[in-house]
């Protein structure tokens, strides 16, 4: 399965994008018209991308922002991660808006968009061998425990080192949020300035500024919260391989910003009324999301915190306790409700006339869905009966009224 999914992953990425430029985006139409071999690759927009790349991993060893302490390893010991996400997020923003003032060409990215898949799933790639070579010499207490079975293409494609750095420089960590994050932004408004021109625009359309308001809240709400995304299951569980690497450069910039790319092929007039419904959804996808994980995240990192002292928790063989009120009494998984939300908030701007949009959100159910049922897993192994007492109290999983 692994293997069919190193080849599946890009395969798949490179058909939206394909579909997306089509007059008729159907997917009865399959196979879209394919490009030449040769039309894929330009050496000239690998180098931009390797500018990109290395740009904001320069921008992360600055000297600014607050150094703070990860979750126990297994070994017991904490690494260190310096949190200024916000801040290149800042910089690159102000990179951006100079280039523009000098009327650099940011249509560049929408002409060659393909291109810059390509470049970046061939770069992650060669990052998943560099990352796979280097494990093999990584101590056993370095390893994933789910990246540690033995068969050389699982390992390769979960990640076999949990945490692999260069010195200070966390390679997982630094992807999680930096080059494929800030890049969604960056692509979402070069759609945008692309809408503009292609159909003499002085304005970009209501359906164009909806997705990119919202995705870029998304973006900025994960930055400004960098130091939340140290006690998830992808920092604490998960090695760095295939899976992460593909995902963190290519999935995400690509396919997250489908939506603003779809648009500009296939633009939507939308309605006042309708724009504000999609927003009060949106906004309410993003307080359940956002209230739900400051709950877990302060708990985890500090359960005597005064200010959650109203908070009921089940004790736990491991000393954590599990939430048994707040939002994580409500659902065993509200973030996850809260993120579903906001998916269908970034498509519905985008119509009715094509399932694709909506590859989006189908995608994120499926794809929450499957690490439900491993968060599950995983608890029910380290809680044992704690975590069984817990699903009898809070017996909805991501939905309320659906076990």
């Amino acid at each position: 399965g692994t293997f069919i999914l190193i080849f599946f992953l890009p395969a798949t990425v490179f058909y939206l994008l394909l579909m997306c430029k089509q007059d008729d985006p159907s997917l009865l139409n399959f196979p879209p018209p394919l490009p030449a071999l040769e039309s894929l690759w330009e050496t000239r927009v690998f180098g931009v991308f390797l500018l990109w790349f290395f740009f904001q991993a320069l921008l992360y060893l600055l000297p600014v922002g607050k150094v703070v302490e990860g979750l126990p390893l297994s070994s017991g010991r904490k690494l260190q991660y310096r949190i200024n996400g916000f801040y290149a997020f800042v910089l690159t923003a102000a990179v951006i808006g100079t280039l523009l003032y000098f009327q650099f060409e940011l249509h560049y990215l929408y002409d060659h968009f393909m291109q810059f898949a390509v470049s970046a799933a061939a770069f992650s790639m060669v990052l998943s061998i560099y990352l796979y070579i280097r494990s093999l010499k990584a101590p056993e207490e370095e390893l994933a425990p789910g990246g540690n079975s033995g068969y050389f293409v699982y390992d390769f494609f979960t990640g076999h080192e949990l945490n692999p750095r260069i010195g200070s420089f966390d390679l997982k960590y630094f992807c999680e949020l930096r080059p494929g994050l800030i890049g969604w932004v960056v692509i979402n408004l070069a759609m945008l300035l692309a809408e503009m021109k292609i159909h003499n625009q002085s304005m970009p359309s209501l359906a164009m500024i909806l997705v990119n308001s919202f995705q870029l809240l998304y973006v900025v709400d994960a930055l400004w919260n960098e130091e939340a995304v140290l006690t998830t299951m992808d920092i604490t569980h998960d090695g760095f391989g295939f899976m992460l690497a593909f995902g963190d450069l290519v999935w995400v910039p690509f396919v997250y910003s489908l939506q603003a790319f779809y648009l500009v092929s296939h633009p939507i007039a939308i309605s006042w009324p309708a724009a504000a419904a999609i927003t009060v959804l949106n906004c309410i996808g993003y307080y359940i999301f956002r209230s739900a994980n400051s709950q877990k995240n302060s708990f985890r990192r500090n359960p005597a915190d005064p200010k959650l002292a109203s908070l009921k928790f089940i004790p736990t063989a491991t000393g954590k306790g599990l939430l048994v009120t707040g939002w994580w009494g409500f659902v065993r998984h509200p973030n996850y409700l809260g993120d579903i939300i906001m998916a269908l908030a970034w498509s519905l701007p985008c119509g009715f006339n094509h399932i694709l949009p909506y590859f989006y959100v189908i995608y994120f159910i499926c794809l929450l869905v499957h690490r439900e049922a491993r968060d599950e897993h995983h608890c029910k192994q380290k809680y044992g009966l704690a975590w069984e007492r817990y699903c009898q109290r809070v017996p909805y999983r991501i939905f309320p009224y659906i076990y």
